[in-house]
């Protein structure tokens, strides 16, 4: 018996070491070798200070500005909370929620469909991405505040649709961060306020 219970101490530190140290810290340093932009959580900078990941999301409030998703993890946006709102389609709150969603993006321009991803949110609360018809909705009142024409702002928008992955997997999109950032260098009325 003693032998048994020394063996499986020893097992489980050996084990413990190996897989929750060792490899861990390996693979880390494999990744910073290989991928240093991915491994590093694809941050990006303005003005050397970083303002946020490519691949988590976050709210833009200012008019000028390309609107994400809404948000329902922690107080929107929170890494360390990601997740749903786990309201059902048929939930009161839920509707009422979209609906109100609803009212507020048609209040300047009523009667025009609202894209389904700019009322609802993600399944992780984190989603970085909209869809090209979210992004088209909002380029008149964009471009209206930056005193730019539509066309110029459409352009800016294709130009960062990326298309689906190896051209089968996904829905094309558009990261909300990367387009306001291309959006700061000609739109002078947002370029004095900072990124969220």
């Amino acid at each position: 018996m003693h032998k048994n219970l020394v063996t499986s101490v020893l097992y489980t530190v050996v084990t413990a070491l190996l897989l929750g140290i060792a490899y861990p810290v390996f693979m880390a340093a494999l990744a910073h070798m290989l991928f240093p932009y991915k491994a590093d959580g694809q941050l990006l900078t303005k003005n050397g200070e970083v303002i946020g990941s490519r691949i988590i999301g976050q709210s833009f409030t200012g008019p000028g500005y390309f609107h994400s998703r809404p948000s329902a993890a922690g107080t929107g946006y929170d890494a360390t909370s990601s997740g749903g709102s786990n309201y059902a389609a048929t939930n009161a709150k839920y509707i009422a929620r979209v609906e109100a969603n609803v009212l507020n993006l048609q209040k300047n321009d009523p009667g025009i469909a609202v894209p389904v991803d700019l009322v609802t949110t993600s399944g992780s609360g984190l989603d970085p991405d909209i869809t090209p018809a979210a992004a088209e909705f909002q380029v008149p009142r964009v471009a209206k505040e930056c005193g730019l024409s539509i066309p110029v702002v459409e352009d800016m928008v294709r130009k960062h649709t990326e298309s689906r992955q190896f051209g089968f997997l996904g829905e094309p999109r558009v990261n909300v961060l990367e387009l306001n950032l291309a959006l700061l260098a000609v739109c002078p009325q947002e370029a004095d306020q900072s990124l969220p």
